[in-house]
């Protein structure tokens, strides 16, 4: 059978809670006002499990207890990637005027994404194993280790009754998830979604394969300026750790209840390269696909795109790759950032933590600025905000995402 791909009538989830765990800050307020104002330097300290390596720092959380956050005893049942996550949910909830005490818990959702789960306590059991013996392994290894562990530790912690679900498509993972709840919200699934993602992957084993494929920035002598997309002398990627989580609504939901709504989802696409494990196809022809639907998903032209929260990764490659679809559907007037130099690349949480980004952007005028962009790559062919964060009036934002394996994820934004 033949014939045009079957498109859904347009379909714009409301956004109206944000929560956010990040390297910048702890909270939505704290991170937006640190990816914008960048008046201090990102958290990339040595971490003692690292010793040794080629890459031993990486973007981390200060001033966060999930123990006196969660309590003791709730915590001791996640690993930490599932910790952040029910701290973001919890923000998220809240700052949408939700009371899961009230909702009808049936009609809500959860899809979180995270590309490893909880990697690094496999790290300590195998340790353990090998050291110690069988007796000394944890038998919560399966619940604290598995990636859809974040999901159901909101899903249990929010008590939701409705469909709660993983993704793993790499570091796409929170973009899809953010997509697969648009989706559930467009179909009537749902009439509310907490979606994102969320990853904290200190691991030994993790970073030496990373250093290994020679993914990861080797920059030890300054941490700080060691991610720096779209800069000449990028060579790669920084760890971090984090979360970001949204409230989507149906909007008729929204509007029933009074919610201010920051911005919509209006469209979202997915595609696969098929070309390799750990490398994008050469002429971004995947990106380019997921991009050009997610356009014609939302109804929106290209020149109605005024911003891009690129995926943006500081590796010399990708960044090119990615710039260069960019620019070829979009052409030069938007205006494109990476905020990852300010908060890490946080794998699966990446496109939870950068599209709640992208909604602020859109609700503030303002444009975050690409940190440590000192000698931008002349082969960039887009306009990349540096500096100090842009001012600018736009309608329509766009957030792309790429990952291990080809997974291309892209989502359109529009203003409230």
């Amino acid at each position: 059978m033949t014939g045009r791909p079957f498109r859904p009538e347009p379909f714009a989830a409301a956004v109206t809670g944000i929560g956010l765990v990040t390297a910048a800050g702890v909270g939505t307020e704290a991170t937006w006002r640190a990816v914008t104002e960048v008046t201090d330097p990102p958290c990339v300290p040595h971490r003692p499990e690292l010793d040794g390596l080629p890459c031993d720092f990486m973007y981390t959380i200060t001033g966060l207890d999930p123990r006196a956050e969660l309590g003791v005893a709730i915590a001791r049942l996640m690993d930490r990637f599932a910790q952040l996550a029910v701290i973001a949910a919890r923000e998220a909830v809240a700052d949408a005027g939700l009371d899961p005490a009230v909702w009808d818990a049936g009609r809500v959702g959860v899809v979180i994404g995270s590309a490893h789960g909880g990697l690094p306590f496999y790290d300590e059991q195998h340790t353990l194993l090998t050291e110690r013996g069988a007796r000394r392994v944890s038998p919560k290894l399966a619940p604290l280790t598995v990636v859809n562990g974040a999901a159901s530790s909101v899903a249990t912690d929010l008590g939701v009754l409705g469909p709660s679900q993983a993704v793993s498509t790499a570091c796409s993972s929170g973009t899809v998830a953010l997509g697969t709840a648009h989706q559930m919200l467009r179909t009537g699934a749902c009439d509310i979604v907490v979606a994102g993602g969320a990853e904290s992957v200190c691991s030994r084993l993790l970073i030496a394969s990373a250093c290994q494929l020679k993914a990861v920035s080797t920059r030890r002598e300054d941490p700080t300026a060691a991610c720096r997309p779209f800069d000449v002398h990028r060579d790669g990627f920084v760890v971090g750790e984090g979360a970001g989580l949204l409230v989507l609504e149906r909007p008729e939901h929204a509007r029933a209840r009074g919610a201010t709504v920051r911005a919509h989802i209006a469209g979202y696409a997915a595609s696969s390269d098929a070309y390799s494990a750990v490398a994008p196809e050469p002429g971004g022809l995947g990106i380019e696909r997921a991009l050009r639907a997610a356009l014609a998903d939302a109804g929106v032209t290209a020149r109605e795109i005024g911003h891009v929260n690129a995926h943006g990764t500081s590796t010399v490659s990708n960044d090119l790759i990615e710039a260069t679809v960019l620019h070829r559907v979009l052409g030069e007037h938007p205006l494109v950032t990476s905020t990852k130099a300010m908060t890490g690349h946080a794998l699966g949480a990446s496109g939870g933590i950068e599209t709640a980004l992208t909604v602020l952007a859109l609700q503030h005028g303002l444009v975050p600025p690409t940190v440590n962009l000192d000698a931008p790559d002349p082969a960039i062919p887009v306009d990349v905000v540096s500096k100090e964060a842009r001012p600018a009036a736009f309608d329509a934002a766009v957030k792309t995402s790429l990952g291990f394996g080809g997974h291309n994820a892209a989502l359109v934004l529009t203003r409230a």
